[in-house]
């Protein structure tokens, strides 16, 4: 398997480096040279499939010989371990359920296949490897406990002050052993740049073995795949065309259900569903892409201002000139923007309606599907619940009026102490930070 820079197609790595690396040397994002097609009869049969039998076709189409079989499934089976389930809210709308895993995230179903993936490609290596990672709430939780006393390999997690939930902030501060925190006075918008120039700073790179564990790294979206033709088979195939609809921040989560649309499931549309930050959905509507700094939302993971994965979305869909890219991905793509205020007032609606508890993100799900299905009425849509409510338990309890029940693994984070190195949003104190402790 051959994967290429989003900025240079001729900028080529094999699966491995990409994956180690995480970030092109030009600043791309790695893309898969060729984008197999899976069996028709595969697709029409997923019924018969288990979830992990899914991940190892869409795996083995997609890597060809790269990992040997008996490998990649040791991996898998050590990365899929939980499931995902959809949940009927009636005859339209159905909720997958994504936080089944061990940081109550989405997110662990990449991060644990990528601390799986990165292992096996560090056997043998001498000097230790330093995953760098960037959080808005949920990306630090998961590759903490994915990586958690991974041999070989250390994390340091940038998050931004003040702004991730009490929960989420324990999740990546309190294990200790090879997990490291950085607490930073910014947004994470300035956690992702630090990131980023970190990986362009060839001093650094040359005295730390770095790699990513955000969405940046085809480690992370290659599995996030899996869970759309998972809740896909969980529907039945008689009825109305499926849309997904994706809580949207970085736009690595809609990138993956995008890539395994191209590789043959057939999903009618995507919807993304996005808080105040809403610069995808404005390019859908109108073809002007302009980044700008993060607003503070109810739904703190969605908070960012300028989504790596766009890049992805662009090459996925890339037409001649960038009006032809703009309506490939529309024709693809419908974008919806919401607010705090919206964003509380169907919480309150679902848990009343259907006695059923959506996170702050599922309901900036909830609401765009919702909308969505007014104008197209003739569709089944499948929200993605990207993490349990309880890890928002202060701001779901206020809206809803009524306690919620908490996870035993996630109630035992309360008492446990924050260890957490607190910088300024300075890629220099991040540098010093780095060589002081490597």
């Amino acid at each position: 398997m051959l994967l290429y820079s989003t900025k240079n197609k001729n900028n080529q790595a094999s699966l491995q480096e990409a994956v180690m690396k995480g970030l092109p040397d030009d600043n791309g994002l790695y893309m898969p040279e060729h984008i197999p097609q899976l069996d028709p009869e595969f697709i029409q049969n997923l019924a018969n499939y288990s979830f992990l039998d899914i991940a190892h076709e869409v795996c083995t189409t997609l890597f060809g010989d790269t990992i040997p079989e008996a490998d990649l499934r040791i991996i898998l089976e050590n990365s899929m371990d939980f499931p995902a389930p959809v949940v009927k809210l009636d005859d339209q709308k159905y909720v997958l359920e994504l936080f089944h895993g061990p940081s109550l995230a989405f997110k662990d179903f990449g991060a644990r296949f990528m601390a799986q993936l990165m292992s096996y490609f560090n056997r043998g290596e001498t000097k230790e490897l330093t995953i760098l990672v960037a959080t808005s709430g949920d990306t630090g939780g998961a590759v903490a406990a994915g990586f958690y006393k991974t041999p070989g390999i250390r994390v340091i997690i940038l998050y931004p002050s003040g702004k991730v939930s009490m929960l989420q902030e324990k999740q990546l501060t309190t294990l200790g052993h090879n997990i490291s925190a950085l607490e930073i006075n910014g947004t994470f918008d300035d956690c992702q740049a630090m990131v980023k120039q970190a990986f362009l700073d060839s001093e650094l790179t040359q005295k730390i073995r770095l790699s990513s564990a955000n969405s940046i790294n085809i480690a992370r979206l290659i599995p996030q795949s899996f869970y759309y033709f998972e809740a896909y088979k969980q529907l039945p195939q008689s009825g109305d065309p499926i849309v997904f609809c994706v809580p949207s921040g970085n736009f690595g989560n809609l990138t993956a259900g995008l890539l395994a649309a191209k590789m043959g499931l057939p999903v009618h549309r995507f919807i993304a569903a996005t808080n105040a930050n809403d610069v995808v959905p404005v390019y859908i509507s109108d073809g002007t892409y302009q980044p700008r700094p993060s607003l503070r939302t109810l739904s703190n993971a969605m908070d960012v201002g300028n989504p790596s994965n766009f890049a992805r979305m662009l090459d996925l869909y890339l037409g001649t000139d960038e009006r032809s890219t703009w309506n490939n991905i529309k024709n693809m793509v419908s974008g919806y923007a919401f607010d705090d205020a919206e964003t509380a007032k169907v919480m309150q609606l679902v848990d009343q309606k259907y006695q059923y508890t959506l996170d702050p993100h599922g309901a900036v799900g909830y609401l765009a599907l919702d909308a969505y299905q007014q104008e197209h009425p003739n569709t089944r849509g499948i929200i993605l619940e990207t993490a349990h409510p309880a890890k928002f338990i202060d701001d779901v309890e206020e809206i809803l009026g009524h306690k919620i029940e908490i996870p035993e693994r996630l109630a035992e984070l309360a008492d446990r102490e924050k260890k957490a190195d607190y910088l300024e949003a300075e890629y220099g104190k991040l540098k010093a930070w780095l060589l002081e402790h490597s």
